[in-house]
Order: structure tokens, then sequence, then C-alpha cells
């Protein structure tokens, strides 16, 4: 898969080390012309810690600095840690060695731009022309790049964190609370950072799978039936909260002190509402089409408004800069926070959460059940060449009359009752993506039900 989130694919098969290469090489390319063109441009490289990750990240060290790049090593590190480190080191860009939620034997390469950033589409669909072209930049001799590390990656991104909580909630006051935290990090990059940041905020931490192994115990993605251990971990152990990172711990989950899987799509909402509650008056947020309208209702609640992107992170982050976002996200479980950095962030979300928590002074279960509530479908229907325009079309013709947003595929919103389904084609797996939102479960899933209808019929 090559997309504008960067390339991914099965190691070994789709992902092999000449493919690895020509990416290297393309995005070493624009990054020399970001930069201005001459002397010496550093790139920051860090991986998701998946088993094997290793040997991607070596092909691609050793590509980058054939390119002529100095490469600025962290080791395994987060995705929001990366971006956060460019910015540090005044970078031209950095790559995260990273296939996200997919399975141990994926891996792919995610470029970040020199703000910390994930490039916007013009800026990586130009990396991705470079890439098909075979437009690689490979240095002479004399100007292959250099090699360094660094590994205070983890404590100056949980330093940017503390500093970033403190207006929100002291971190005294979430210190004296004393909250016990159970840890999923799926043993991957958020096993050093999380366990970190949670410990310098006073709390007492159970390790789930943290052991930094690579090693995924379940399939990794954070979703409720992968996090049945997790959930029962929780409430076994009497914790307060429990988070679950993805492998490259840019998206998070939360489990309440009932062990009940309150979901990804309550991340943002939670975030929203620690962040708005110290002053949201006037606040503008960012989110995309397929996030809950649950962000729409808190942040109506406490005089702020939303504005609407197109799936994937580098649109959501080039929404909240137009509009001058406080924070902005996705229904994933993604929460940008740019007082850290402009990434999807799960140890920023961490921190938010338990900020909430320490304002309200009672338990996360009745934070939520005190929030407006929607049942949110998400299904997957194959793709093949065609599909998404001709069910998008469909669709139109079917909805004519309602509200549409036509950003990315086709989002259509109701009144009676408020509910809304979007239909788009995957950035980063081949699938056409199916989202129902409504009161109820049962409506919810109605409502797929009928779109579902529609595709079966093309």
């Amino acid at each position: 898969m090559a997309s504008v989130s960067g390339v991914r694919g099965i190691v070994g098969a789709s992902l092999t080390p000449e493919v690895i290469a020509r990416f290297c090489g393309a995005l070493a390319g624009w990054l020399r012309e970001q930069s201005g063109g001459s002397g010496e441009a550093s790139v920051v490289v860090g991986r998701d810690g998946r088993e094997g990750g290793e040997v991607a990240a070596s092909l691609a060290i050793a590509a980058l600095r054939s390119a002529g790049m100095r490469v600025i090593d962290l080791g395994v590190a987060t995705t929001p840690t990366v971006g956060f480190m460019v910015v540090r080191h005044g970078a031209a860009g950095g790559l995260a060695l990273t296939a996200s939620h997919n399975p141990a034997e994926w891996n792919g390469l995610k470029p970040i731009t020199s703000a910390g950033s994930a490039p916007s589409l013009a800026d990586a669909t130009e990396i991705l022309n470079r890439f098909h072209a075979g437009h690689t930049r490979w240095a002479a001799h004399a100007d292959l790049g250099g090699l360094d590390g660094d590994d205070s990656a983890a404590h100056a991104h949980v330093a940017a964190v503390l500093q970033a909580i403190g207006p929100v909630c002291p971190a005294e006051t979430i210190i004296s609370r004393g909250f016990r935290v159970a840890l999923d990090s799926v043993n991957a990059s958020g096993s050093l950072a999380g366990a970190m940041l949670l410990e310098a905020l006073g709390c007492s931490v159970e390790r789930v799978a943290c052991d930094g192994s690579g090693v995924f115990p379940h399939t990794p993605e954070p979703t409720r039936e992968n996090l049945t251990s997790l959930s029962a971990v929780a409430k076994d152990a009497g914790a307060d909260v429990s988070f679950a990172q993805d492998p490259d711990a840019d998206r998070l989950a939360v489990v309440d002190e009932t062990g009940r899987y309150i979901g990804e799509e309550y991340t943002l909402v939670l975030a929203a509402t620690a962040l708005l509650g110290t002053g949201g008056q006037g606040a503008t947020l960012a989110a995309n089409l397929s996030t809950s309208r649950m962000i729409d209702d808190v942040a109506a609640a406490l005089g702020a408004t939303v504005v609407r992107t197109a799936v994937g992170e580098a649109n959501v982050v080039t929404g909240m800069r137009a509009h001058g976002c406080v924070l902005g996200g996705e229904g994933n479980g993604g929460v940008i926070w740019p007082a850290v950095v402009d990434i999807r962030d799960s140890l920023g979300a961490m921190a938010l959460v338990l900020a909430l928590m320490a304002q309200r002074e009672e338990p996360l279960s009745a934070i939520v059940d005190a929030m407006p509530s929607y049942a949110i479908v998400k299904r997957k229907a194959a793709i093949r060449d065609g599909l998404a325009d001709a069910a998008i079309a469909a669709l139109k013709q079917r909805y004519a009359g309602d509200a549409m947003d036509v950003q990315d595929g086709l989002r259509v919103d109701f009144a009676d009752p408020p509910s809304w389904v979007h239909v788009r084609a995957s950035n980063t797996e081949p699938i056409l993506r199916v989202i129902a939102e409504a009161p109820d479960s049962a409506a919810a899933d109605r409502l797929a039900d009928e779109v579902e209808g529609v595709l079966a019929a093309l």
C-alpha cells in the first residue's frame, strides 16, 4: 500500500529491501529540496518496536545515508516522539518505521515534515510520485550521510507532556490522586514512554504488555475484541483507568474502573472535555468526517466549535492550522494536541484523561455515563476497481435531499434521528469503509445494513 500515509506492506513480499531503499531515496531528495538543497540535512528515524523491525530500520537508515542525509537514530520510539524530536533537533524531517495497527508481518515507512507533522496531501503526493517514478537521490562517496544516536527522546517527549498539562490541571493535583493505571503497549514503542509518563504523574502502573519485546500478545489494533485481557486485568487489579496503545503509540483506547471498554471514540471527547473545561469559550477543535458526533455535542456545551476534515492525520492537522484549533483528532483514538506535537499522540491523550479524572474527582465510568451517547458501527467491504466511485454515486442518489459532505468519499447526515453514515476508500488497507452512527445500536446497524445493501447491488 502506497498512499498519502506513506508506504506499508508485508515484509519480504510487498515490502522488500528494494522498496524501502527506493522510498527513502525519494524522501531524501524531497527533504533536501525542502531544506534548501545545500549543506548537510538531517533526518530523525524511529521504529515502532515490532519484532523484526530493526532489519527494516537498518535498511532505511543505510538508504537515507546513501542519499546524503545525516541520520539521527532514536531506535524504538513512538511516532509522535519522532515528530517531536524532528522539531527539537531542527531536522529537515523524519521517518517513522511502523505499520501502525497492522499485524506483525507488516511494516511501513511514514514520512514526517520539518514541522514535526505528517505531510500535507500535496507534499505526500509529491513524495509518492517521486517514489513511483524512481526519482531517488544517491550521494557520491564524499557526500554520504553520517549517523548519530539520541537516547533522550522518550524523556524529552514526556517532559513536554508534563509541561503542557500544567495549565489544564497541575501535575501535583494528578499526583495527589494516586491513580492506579493498567497499561497495554502491545510490547512495542509505547512501553517505555507510556510507563514513564504515568509514573511521573504519580500513578501506580500495572504493566500488561510493556516488555518492549516487540512480540504482540494479541492483535495490535486497540479495539474491544482485542482488549479482553486488558479489561480482565483492569478489573482484577482495581485500576482506576486502563490505557491501550497501538504499536507506534499514536492511538489510545480507554477502559474504565469496572473493566468496561470505553473505546477509541471517547478518547478525543475525554481529552477535549479536560482541555475545554479550563476555558473553552470560543475555542475551535477539528475532527475528521468519521469521528463521532459526541465531539460536536461536548464542544457546543463548553462554548467551542468543531470543524470537520477529510480522514487522515495530515488532513486534520491542515484543518487545525487553518482554524487555529487547540485540539484535534480522529475517532480511532488519535488525539492531536499542538501544545506537545502536531501528530496523534497517546501520551498527551493519557495525560488529558488523567487530568479530567483529577478535575472531576469521580470515577471514569461516571464521567463517561454523563456524556452524550451514540452507537457507532464500523464495517469493511472488499474493494475493487471502480467500486468506491460507483458506491458514492448510488448513495448520492438514494439520499438526495439529505446533508452531504464530499471532502472524503461521502458522508450523509440525517436530522431525525440525529445520525450519519460515511463511506470511503481506506488509505491504508485495500478496503471500503462503512461507518454509521445513531442514537442506538439497532438504528446504527440498520443504517449500515442499508448502505451495504446498496454496495451489494453494484
